[in-house]
């Protein structure tokens, strides 16, 4: 098999760590940033954040067009400093929080899929990155 590219995307967020892991992890947060552009919503999210623990959001088009689960299992949990996680396809996630003087920076590195072009999926997570960023820097 061959290895997978992989693709990193990352924000520095004006908050300490702490909050920007409560925000990251907490459903009732999830289903306010999880989306890419505004035509898309999280109308539910569940996260069961522990070794083995399952978590899954529903990602639907506002406009009811198109919708589709993203889950996976956690394989990795280090409060307020990594995340990993194997997606549902098999594919894998590391999520790094890092803080520093300018906030704390998520940095995100996944397996890429093979449907879409590197550049479209490095674009689609980092446009939700930067989603998380504005809400949790607003609230």
């Amino acid at each position: 098999m061959m290895a997978s590219t992989k693709i990193t995307v990352a924000a520095t967020i004006n908050a300490p760590v702490e909050k920007v892991w409560e925000y990251w992890t907490e459903p009732e947060h999830i289903k306010k940033w999880n989306s890419a552009s505004d035509d898309w919503h999280t109308p539910s999210a569940e996260n069961d954040l522990r070794v083995g623990g399952k978590f899954s959001s529903r990602m639907e088009a506002r406009d009811g067009s198109m919708g589709f689960d993203f889950g996976g299992v956690y394989d990795e949990v280090v409060i307020n400093t990594q995340i990993g996680y194997t997606m549902g396809d098999g594919r894998q996630v590391q999520v790094l929080f890092a803080s520093g003087e300018d906030g704390t920076t998520v940095t995100e590195t996944f397996d890429a899929e093979t449907l879409h072009s590197v550049e479209m999926q490095q674009a689609g997570w980092q446009s939700i990155l930067d989603n998380f960023k504005r809400y949790t820097e607003e609230h």
